[in-house]
Formats: structure tokens, C-alpha cells, sequence
């Protein structure tokens, strides 16, 4: 009887947590995002506080075998937050690592979610350390054939060390990593990877500080298919160093760099 009861009662459990999921994420997030006009910024300071802390409660509650579904069901609210450009200009990113850390946690293996990261956590948040530890911890659930392209991992973790760190050393071991990852791969893009991550790390372990080797790595950011905020963010960056970002009459971006120092 008590056997039966358990078959009977662990759906139900089941069900009640994945309606919860839903129940706490989306329509407080919603009301936030339609209420952005009027809302000051009292109001929602108070409605990020209350999404920071049911994403809290997403770290702690057990999932029954749903650890993609809630790690799909986050980063979907992770895209509104991050998307949501008026919003964002008055609180800033400050959730984003908290998000990143419910998906990573739930799913390692979700690619996308670290390329969203990198740019979200490192770039608007200014939390480079956060962004650089969550990858290190999802690194250890991953190979060099799964998932898929795993190299990028390697790849934004480097861009992080060396762009928001400053740390070359640790960013050329990093882009090492991410080459010998991609030449396992004999397609286009994974040569072009594992080619370009090389002569990253090489170029970095002779000019650790090359003002050169940073705007190269921004153009890896340009060239990863952002938004057009994250765009003209990343170009105002390589002009301060002294690059130049152009349009070809092909319609493809070109960078002119400033002479090697």
C-alpha cells in the first residue's frame, strides 16, 4: 500500500514543482517588463530583488530528472531580462551571473549559456571572476567532443582572463586549450578556431601586454554573431585601443589595427 501510494504521490510532486518553476518565474518577470514606462526605479530595485530571490530558490529545490527543462526554462527568463534595454539601463546586469548559475548548475553541457555568459556576466555585469569560475566549474562536466564545440568554452574563458583580467597567462593557456579542443575537428569553422586560438596564445606568451593581442580577441567577440548593443559596445573598445572597425561594400566588418607593439 505505502508502495503504491509513492507511484501515485511522485507525479504529482513532479508536476507541482515544474507548475512552481513556471508560477515563480514568469510572472513576476513579465510584470517587470510591462510595468518598465511607469515603474521608478524604488519599484524596481524591489521587483530584482524578488527575482534574485526565486532564482535562489531555483538553486536549492530538487529537480525529479527535469535539470534541462528548468535550465531551458531560465535562460528563456535570462533572455527577457537581459533584452529588456530600457530596464536594464536603470538597475544594470547584476541578476545575469545569478541566472548562470541556476542553467550551469542544472544543465553544464548547455553551450549557448556560456557564450550568453561571457558577453552578459563579463561585459554589462562587470563581473569577470564570476563569469571565469562558473565556466571553470562546467569545464569539468565537459570533453572535447561533448557537447558539440565545446572549444568556445575554452575560447570566452581566455577572452575574459585577457580582456576584464588582464591575465595573459592564464588567458594562453586558455586559448591553448581551446585549439587543441577545436583540431580534433576537421569542418571550417572548428580549423578556423583551433588556428586562430593558437596564434593567440603563441602571440600572447611574447607580448603579454600587446594592446594588438586585445583588439584581435575583441574581434573573436565581434565576430561571434552578437546583438547590435553588445556591437557598438565591443567597437567603442577597439577603438580605444587605438583599432578601427569597417564596412567593406561586401557588408562584412574589417579591422584595422594600429601598428604591433
Amino acid at each position: 500500500m505505502l508502495l503504491s501510494r509513492k507511484v501515485i504521490a511522485t507525479p504529482f510532486v513532479i508536476c507541482v514543482c515544474i507548475l512552481g518553476v513556471g508560477l515563480i518565474q514568469f510572472p513576476q518577470l513579465q510584470k517587470l517588463i510591462n510595468s518598465k514606462q511607469s515603474a521608478s526605479l524604488e519599484t524596481l530595485e524591489k521587483e530584482i530583488k524578488s527575482e534574485n530571490i526565486r532564482l535562489n530558490l531555483l538553486k536549492k529545490m530538487p529537480s525529479f530528472g527535469y535539470d534541462n527543462f528548468i535550465a531551458d526554462l531560465v535562460y528563456i527568463n535570462f533572455l527577457q531580462y537581459f533584452g529588456d534595454d530600457e530596464v536594464r539601463d536603470k538597475t544594470g546586469y547584476s541578476l545575469s551571473p545569478e541566472y548562470f548559475e541556476v542553467i550551469l548548475e542544472r544543465d553544464p553541457r548547455f553551450l549557448e549559456a556560456y557564450r550568453s555568459l561571457s558577453i552578459s556576466t563579463s561585459l554589462y555585469a562587470a563581473m569577470p571572476e564570476r563569469a571565469i569560475a562558473l565556466s571553470e566549474k562546467g569545464l569539468k562536466s565537459l570533453s572535447p567532443f561533448v557537447p558539440e564545440k565545446s572549444y568556445y568554452v575554452w575560447r570566452n574563458k581566455g577572452i575574459d582572463e585577457l580582456l576584464f583580467l588582464g591575465n595573459a597567462q592564464a588567458a594562453q593557456k586558455s586559448f591553448t586549450t581551446a585549439a587543441n579542443w577545436a583540431g580534433n575537428f576537421s569542418d571550417a569553422e572548428s580549423q578556423f578556431i583551433a588556428n586562430s586560438s593558437q596564434k593567440t596564445a603563441e602571440f600572447l606568451s611574447r607580448n603579454p601586454d600587446s594592446k594588438y593581442a586585445q583588439i584581435a580577441t575583441w574581434s573573436m567577440v565581434l565576430n561571434n554573431q552578437v546583438d547590435e548593443k553588445t556591437r557598438k559596445r565591443v567597437i567603442r573598445e577597439i577603438e580605444k585601443l587605438g583599432g578601427k572597425v569597417i564596412i567593406t561594400p561586401e557588408g562584412t566588418q574589417k579591422i584595422l589595427f594600429p601598428p604591433k607593439d
